[in-house]
């Protein structure tokens, strides 16, 4: 996930590093197995049942522009165009639908938020989630618009076991969620077809990303519920993509997004201190 930071310029890099109080974290132990059913969790090594349940408990909310998920639809027009330019430009492709042929997988899809648009753009996709709950969401609102959108409650790992793979693998504000990163990472770059792109979007772990993504977004602002985000999993830019690389990908570009609040909306950036998305190809 990511926010809205009007005052994301105004803080000094310090690069500090130090434990965040996690008492609102639900241990996976704590789940029974009825729990895990009810919240209609799907198992993998990678899967925390505390962050899917979180966000499966908000499912309903994924296509509301002014509820819990305001800031993912404000981020919408940056991260598309940023996805459209730079697989256009792998691809050599142009054109109204200029992926047609070309399949593509959005693992943590949510409600679906990414995967209509780029449905749009031609691809043929499949969105993954780990909740039941935020499929059957994906899956309805897609069929009310007329999009050909296969939705599925299945995990990273399981896709790689059964030998999917896909041109594009969008990987979201998905990294700081899951409970094996480095696993997780390696089932997901399995799924990448040689020649292939993943994107991966996440938060850097900073002083200035505690402050902003943590605090100032959850606690002062109140822009997402508290509790959404656990700073501990934040993930610097330098380890994202040695985990990258140990897994067979190659890192073409790493590119910071920052908010612009006089024309109140999300911009590419060379600041990668919060937001920041990383390119890799096989």
């Amino acid at each position: 996930m990511l926010y809205l930071f009007v005052l994301s310029r105004s803080i000094p890099e310090t690069g500090t590093h130090f434990s965040v109080e996690r008492s609102w974290v639900i241990h996976k132990r704590q789940l029974t197995a009825a729990q895990r059913r009810k919240t209609g969790m799907t198992d993998a090594p990678s899967i925390d049942p505390a962050e899917v349940a979180k966000f499966s408990a908000l499912a309903a909310e994924w296509w509301d522009p002014a509820g819990k998920f305001a800031p993912l639809h404000r981020f919408n027009p940056v991260r598309l165009g940023y996805i459209r330019e730079t697989a256009a430009a792998h691809f050599g492709r142009q054109g109204l639908k200029p992926f047609e042929g070309l399949a593509l997988l959005d693992i943590g899809c949510g409600g679906g938020l990414l995967s209509e648009p780029m449905a749009r753009l031609g691809f043929t996709v499949l969105g993954a989630d780990a909740s039941e709950k935020n499929v059957k969401t994906a899956a309805t609102h897609a069929a009310g618009a007329g999009l050909a959108v296969d939705y599925r409650a299945t995990t990273a790992e399981s896709l790689a076991a059964e030998g999917a793979a896909f041109d594009v693998v969008l990987n979201m504000e998905v990294v700081e969620h899951v409970a094996d990163l480095p696993g997780y990472l390696r089932a997901c770059a399995k799924l990448v077809k040689p020649g292939g792109l993943m994107f991966v979007a996440t938060l850097n772990k900073t002083l200035k990303s505690l402050v902003l993504a943590k605090y100032g977004a959850e606690y002062v602002l109140r822009w997402l519920p508290p509790g959404s985000h656990d700073w501990n999993r934040f993930v610097e830019p330098e380890r994202l993509q040695k985990m990258l690389k140990d897994s067979g990908l190659s890192i073409l570009k790493t590119q910071g997004v920052i908010f612009d609040p006089l024309a109140w909306a999300w911009k590419l950036s060379s600041d990668t201190d919060v937001n920041y998305m990383v390119v890799a190809g096989k």
